[in-house]
């Protein structure tokens, strides 16, 4: 088995001088910005698009396959690339490319599976769903595989590569929804994502050069199973809660105020999209700050967390500020019901924002067992929340409950990442030994 570094072993090479290492940080995190950036444009871009194009139910079925997409995807990530960023961010090239071959492989085979488990669901569903989520079935290896790219090439200190296939993924979009809009039907979008997705995927194997090893995935899976599995239960807690709440949110309230919700989530589609692929920049530089000034590691995060917190503070206030005319102009006739929800989740934005500065240190530290607790008491206040204030007070009141139930999930990660680092200072073990 190729050897993992561990966060107490020394780095490979001489450490660069403080200026140079500041200079390679803020590149890294430059180029994972300008990637957030292009994966937040192509998100918006097609929520908006479908939005106008299907109206608030066909939106909130197309929403629904979409929250079970994320479902899916943090499946992969938990057992693929989560444990890739932790363990082979910063390591020699060829540790790197075996790690790669492997985890990309895992991820594409978890996508096959899932993905043919929905061509068996979706025509028993029926209606306007079913074949919505038979078209995610045929998209979901490409959709994984593209994701996977970009974890390994943010790994590798490589973010121009993300940034550029997030790049191609969206210029693919363009014709795609172009056509989808022709056949007007919720399941031509999906298929049109995801067709787009997967050139881009097609383009990540141009870029690394790396063929994916779906027959190195049980290897893979064996090797990380301390860390893999762990993630694999929190990341399914984290995506499950919101599918949970989007089910339950349709039985209660109806399928249109599902639409609502994604409506006036799209309206902060920057801050989300880097909170769902925030691992992407944070979990690799936590690593890299342990490994090299670990008494920093606390302030990174609180840096971290905190920066994103005000941004979508300031973001939310600039909506309140909105015209009805420019909203009803973005979001068509589904501008009315998320309007009324902008306040309660810009407070749920903030709050996960700055819970996943701590989020990242827990990553970074290996302390699986300590984020999996964390994600666990936060993914049941967000359900119990979201659907106890739906029952209550509608649409709106699911909003508000959310909200607080991030808030004091957000606690929870901080209060954890304390303990961890104070752990980490009295006794310097790592709590995840690799040989």
């Amino acid at each position: 088995m190729t050897p993992m570094p561990t966060e107490g072993e020394k780095p490979r090479t001489t450490a660069p001088p403080p200026r140079s290492a500041k200079r390679a940080l803020v590149g890294r995190l430059s180029w994972g910005l300008a990637d957030q950036a292009a994966s937040s444009m192509s998100n918006f871009a097609v929520g908006i698009y479908v939005a106008r194009s299907l109206g608030v139910t066909a939106f909130g079925v197309f929403s629904l396959a979409w929250v079970t997409y994320g479902v899916v995807l943090n499946i992969s990530r938990g057992l693929a690339t989560d444990p890739l960023v932790v363990r082979f961010s910063g390591v020699s090239d060829a540790s790197w490319r075996g790690a790669v071959a492997r985890s990309s492989g895992t991820a594409l085979g978890v996508g096959a599976a899932i993905g043919a488990g929905c061509l068996v669901v979706g025509p028993a569903l029926g209606g306007r769903v079913g074949p919505a989520f038979v078209c995610l079935g045929v998209v979901l290896p490409g959709l994984l595989l593209q994701d996977a790219w970009r974890f390994s090439f943010f790994a590798a200190g490589a973010g121009r590569k993300a940034c550029l296939n997030d790049v191609v993924w969206g210029v693919a979009l363009v014709p795609a929804m172009i056509v989808a809009a022709r056949a007007g039907s919720v399941a031509a979008f999906v298929l049109a994502w995801g067709a787009s997705a997967t050139v881009a995927a097609g383009y990540g194997y141009l870029q690394s050069g790396i063929r994916p090893r779906v027959t190195g995935a049980r290897g893979w899976l064996r090797e990380q199973r301390d860390l893999g599995y762990r993630y694999l239960v929190e990341n399914t807690c984290l995506s499950g809660a919101s599918q949970l709440r989007a089910y339950g949110l349709g039985a209660i309230v109806g399928v249109g105020a599902v639409g609502a919700v994604r409506g006036a989530e799209l309206l902060l589609g920057p801050f989300l999209a880097v909170l769902m692929g925030l691992s992407l920049v944070t979990v690799p530089e936590a690593a890299r700050v342990l490994r090299r000034t670990p008494h920093r590691l606390g302030a990174f995060c609180l840096l971290l967390g905190g920066g994103q917190a005000v941004g979508a503070l300031l973001w939310g206030g600039a909506l309140l500020l909105m015209p009805d005319r420019l909203g009803e102009f973005v979001l068509g006739g589904v501008w009315h019901s998320a309007a009324q929800l902008i306040v309660p989740v810009t407070l749920g934005v903030a709050g996960a924002g700055l819970g996943t500065g701590a989020a990242a240190g827990l990553r970074a530290l290996g302390a699986a067992r300590r984020s999996l607790r964390s994600q666990l008491f936060a993914s049941a206040c967000y359900v119990s929340g979201g659907l106890g204030g739906a029952a209550v007070a509608g649409t709106v009141g699911s909003a508000w409950c959310v909200a607080a139930a991030t808030v004091s999930g957000s606690a929870v990660w901080w209060l954890q990442l304390r303990s961890a680092l104070r752990e980490r200072r009295h006794h310097p073990i790592p709590e995840v030994r690799t040989p």
